[in-house]
């Protein structure tokens, strides 16, 4: 039974964002399923574009905390993004380094105008390049996407004039909320660890 359901939207501008996005990528990952896994945060998008670059940005600021963590493994950085050219190269190192990982897949998103600055989390992969008409993989146990734009015409065009300041906050939410996530399951799992002792 799927106790999800299949989207959950949250504006990043609200005053409560953090806590309640926190607490969806929390629910998600506190079901079971990441059990004896490696997590894989895996950062899809471009810093060649100011609207496709949320993964890396994401990728970025999760880069020194993730180190804390030896099962969470972060692919897609600022320095070495995962894009259209090395997603499908990057998914095969995955699957072959990696036995069952889950993989929780980011990445930008356009969407209609009274989504745009909203963030997204599913319980199924996402496919990236679908807004710029890329045929792609899909990516992740769960996926998380940022609206940056709108969309429906001209998305190459529409990415390259999106706001810098918009994907910057949707970024620092994302990275934000994936931290305080897996600091609760670590302090979760130390409790339980004392718990059965």
């Amino acid at each position: 039974m799927n106790i999800f359901s299949r989207n959950n939207y949250i504006d990043s501008s609200s005053p409560f964002a953090l806590s309640k996005f926190s607490n969806l990528i929390f629910n998600y990952l506190s079901n079971g399923s990441i059990e004896n896994r490696d997590i894989i945060i895996f950062c899809i998008g471009t810093d060649r574009s100011t609207g496709d670059s949320l993964g890396p940005l994401v990728g970025h600021k999760l880069e020194p905390i993730i180190k804390n963590y030896s099962n969470v493994h972060l692919m897609g950085t600022l320095e070495n993004p995962i894009h259209a050219k090395n997603l499908e190269e990057t998914l095969d190192k995955v699957k072959k380094d990696y036995n069952n990982p889950f993989i929780i897949a980011i990445d930008s998103s356009l969407g209609r105008l009274e989504r745009v600055g909203h963030l997204s989390i599913k319980n199924s992969p996402l496919r990236p390049g679908a807004g710029v008409n890329k045929s792609l993989p899909p990516v992740g146990d769960i996926s998380i996407t940022g609206v940056v734009n709108i969309g429906g015409m001209m998305e190459v065009m529409v990415l390259q004039n999106t706001r810098l300041s918009l994907v910057m906050s949707m970024a620092d939410i994302i990275s934000k909320s994936i931290y305080l996530s897996l600091f609760r399951l670590s302090r979760q799992e130390k409790n339980q660890y004392i718990l059965e002792k």
